[in-house]
């Protein structure tokens, strides 16, 4: 009796530790049932995949890549809604010249009857990128159409009007009309190859201004981080008003300052969806609990501050202007959205790995925003993150630090190129 109790003991350490053990071919220990408390062996193509804050797609055409977005049927993306954002940014700036304008603000420093912007581009094969800069130039009439739509492409310099890129766009306030022209425009891109790059754009302002001064009435910036640094290096001793996106807590303090506006794409939100959709996938529940439907804790999101299209497995954060009339509301950018800050239970939802990276240490919106927002997320949903920083030049800087794939139980991806989707998935597929 005690040699057959001996062995059926003995038989049940063997199965549990093989439970728990890795296979040895790549895939890693995760849960994905939704019990919380079983420890199933998942193979790595087989766990949860978020793609954040760049949408795998081709940057040349914007076409979106539906292989990396089916990766496997735990694969989503979470950004927010670019074009929506970038007709808001647009239409702030617009708003902002006509309201100048009524309320006898020198807008026009030269007096010439010509509003000049210049325009820092972040990244030409970005679409989030090519969004803004196609919303600037259709709300100040100064598009031109290119294969069906905006065209996007940097001018480099035309203060004469002559740039076949874009054409001069008018506003007319109280029977008197303005000609808009955009007078420069470049891809802030670095020597090293990092796009969107703050200092660069410093240094562009510097020539533009030297070049063409007074006939500078506004600046335009497809973030931030760029627009706050041309603020800082002459546009705030100038009093030219800056407009960016992001609303970066540097850039909203600093429309008190003078800075224009800018956009909140409801970071918080976001971030919130980068991992919430991670916890979900691994809970094995509805995809839209605690988002569009109340979770256990009481987290859930109303319609209007994101929205869900299914063909595209994408969620799209919904954006906000950014103004002197409301930017105290959005002072600190790293407070965790109100409806969706509510701790999970641990024995209903237990401690899970998630490998995330961001694509550029550098980057002002992720590093000063984003990251500071899923740190505290990361803890109510109960997720063990680990924050991989690039370089934003290569994706070999990123995907060299993906070598053990098997420790984590779901990943969080934000690509240095869109296009770059195949680098990571190659790395699950082994």
């Amino acid at each position: 009796m005690k040699k057959a109790l001996a062995l059926t003991l003995a038989a049940t350490m063997v199965l549990g530790l093989a439970a728990c053990g890795s296979s040895g071919n790549g895939s890693g220990s995760g849960s994905g049932s939704g019990s919380g408390g079983d420890s199933t062996t998942v193979a790595n193509k087989d766990k949860p995949v978020v793609w954040y804050n760049r949408q795998p797609s081709n940057s040349s055409t914007g076409e979106l890549d539906m292989n990396a977005l089916q990766f496997n049927d735990k694969t989503y993306y979470v950004g927010f809604d670019a074009n929506q954002g970038a007709e808001l940014q647009g239409q702030m700036i617009k708003e902002y010249i006509e309201k100048a304008i009524k309320d006898g603000v020198e807008i026009d420093r030269n007096d010439d009857g010509v509003i000049g912007y210049v325009l820092a581009i972040g990244d030409i094969g970005h679409n989030d990128s090519i969004a803004r800069t196609r919303g600037v130039r259709n709300a100040l009439g100064t598009a031109v159409e290119k294969d069906g739509a905006t065209d996007s492409s940097p001018v480099g310099t035309n203060v004469d009007g002559t740039a076949t890129a874009v054409k001069d766009g008018s506003i007319e306030v109280d029977g008197k009309t303005y000609k808009v022209r955009e007078l420069a425009s470049q891809e802030m891109k670095n020597s090293a190859g990092a796009t969107w790059d703050a200092a660069t754009a410093g240094n562009a302002i510097g020539t533009w201004s030297a070049s063409f001064g007074d006939q500078i009435d506004i600046i335009a910036s497809n973030n931030d981080g760029m627009g706050m640094s041309m603020f800082n290096a002459w546009s705030k001793e100038n009093k030219v008003p800056t407009f960016g996106y992001d609303a970066n807590s540097d850039a909203v303090a600093a429309i008190a300052e003078g800075y224009g506006g800018t956009i909140s794409q409801h970071a918080d939100v976001q971030a919130y969806l980068t991992l919430r959709v991670l916890r979900n996938a691994l809970d094995g529940v509805d995809i839209d609990t605690g988002i569009g439907t109340e979770d256990d804790a009481g987290n859930v999101l109303s319609s209007d501050v994101y929205k869900y299209v299914a063909e595209e497995r994408s969620y799209y954060a919904l954006n906000v202007a950014v103004t002197a009339e409301n930017y105290k509301d959005f002072l600190d950018s790293t407070v965790t959205y109100a409806p969706v800050s509510n701790q999970l239970d641990a024995t209903k939802h237990p401690e899970k790995s998630v490998w995330l990276n961001t694509y550029n240490a550098a980057d002002n919106f992720l590093g000063s925003t984003y990251k500071p927002l899923l740190q505290k997320y990361d803890d109510l949903l109960n997720l063990k993150v680990e924050y991989v920083d690039g370089d934003g030049q290569t994706e070999s800087n990123i995907t060299n630090r993906l070598t053990n794939p098997g420790a984590y139980d779901a990943f969080a991806i934000n690509m240095v190129k869109t296009d770059n989707a195949a680098s990571y998935t190659a790395i699950l597929n082994q």
